[in-house]
């Protein structure tokens, strides 16, 4: 072994190897069912040809051997694609495979009962956050357009402020590195460093709360989760009907949540560092 090789040189060296094992055929295949979201939900084989500057013919292939799998299936005019039951299936094996939603479960109906709230289980998938789990008690006549696979703006939401609660202004901005954020609300942070300053604030608190955030007239609370290596992994919420709490009843909704969202974390295997597990805040960054 050359001693003289340098750490660079062997990330690099990793990187490429880690490439060699790639399979074009499949990462194609996969990087074509992305391309299907709830916004376009049909595409045509010329249309995803031009997006991937690939031959009709090398698509075709690919659609085929999806379309035989289940992954997607021809509209009614058999020019367009769109997804297959398939992916709703892998779907709903990789929630059910999850050790958070199988853990968290039992924890989201009790607290959706006994507050008669709908409660949330929620991740993170990049600038979005991702339903996972969703419980509303049945006494409860109010019904969210959110459902298990809703993925709404992190930046924009509580549950996102909560999620995105273990990273640095360094790694806040590789995520946001646009001038100004895209505004839902009135209470939308205009820029990153702004989003950070809030983030941190419920970092200190272990928990974030906010009345119509992202929707007017419903108001949210949540706390986050964590893994047995300490990971933030998930947000537990709750979802109000109502732009406005009293102060008492939501300090009562804060303590709650925040502790049941220990629950899960604890029944995960975390260990909080520290007397009650107290959250050490990461220092402000110089803008």
């Amino acid at each position: 072994m050359n001693a003289d090789v340098n750490e660079g040189d062997g990330a690099d060296s990793i990187s490429e190897g880690a490439d060699r094992y790639n399979v074009p055929a499949l990462e194609r295949g996969l990087r074509l069912l992305c391309e299907f979201d709830r916004t376009t939900r049909t595409l045509s084989a010329p249309e995803l040809a031009r997006r991937f500057k690939l031959p009709r013919s090398t698509v075709f292939r690919l659609l085929s051997t999806l379309e035989n799998m289940g992954f997607v299936e021809r509209t009614e005019s058999g020019r367009d694609y769109r997804l297959g039951v398939a992916v709703l299936r892998l779907g709903f094996e990789y929630l059910a495979s999850l050790e958070l939603t199988e853990l968290g479960t039992p924890v989201l109906n009790r607290l959706a009962e006994e507050l008669g709230l709908a409660a949330n289980l929620v991740v993170r998938d990049g600038r979005s956050i991702v339903y996972v789990a969703k419980v509303v008690p049945s006494a409860q006549p109010f019904r969210s357009a959110v459902s298990v696979g809703t993925r709404l703006p992190a930046h924009a939401t509580v549950l996102g402020r909560v999620l995105l609660g273990d990273l640095t202004l360094p790694q806040l901005r590789e995520l946001y590195p646009e001038p100004v954020l895209e505004a839902f609300s009135e209470g939308t942070p205009h820029t990153t460093a702004e989003l950070f300053d809030l983030v941190q604030v419920d970092r200190a608190k272990g928990y974030a709360s906010g009345e119509g955030f992202f929707e007017t007239n419903i108001s949210t609370v949540a706390a986050p989760i964590h893994d047995r290596m300490g990971h933030l992994v998930a947000a537990l919420g709750v979802t109000i009907p109502a732009g406005h709490i009293d102060g008492a009843a939501m300090e009562r909704l804060e303590r709650r949540v925040k502790a049941d969202a220990d629950e899960i974390s604890s029944l995960l295997g975390h260990k909080p560092q520290g007397s009650a597990g107290r959250v050490i805040p990461l220092p402000l960054h110089k803008r």
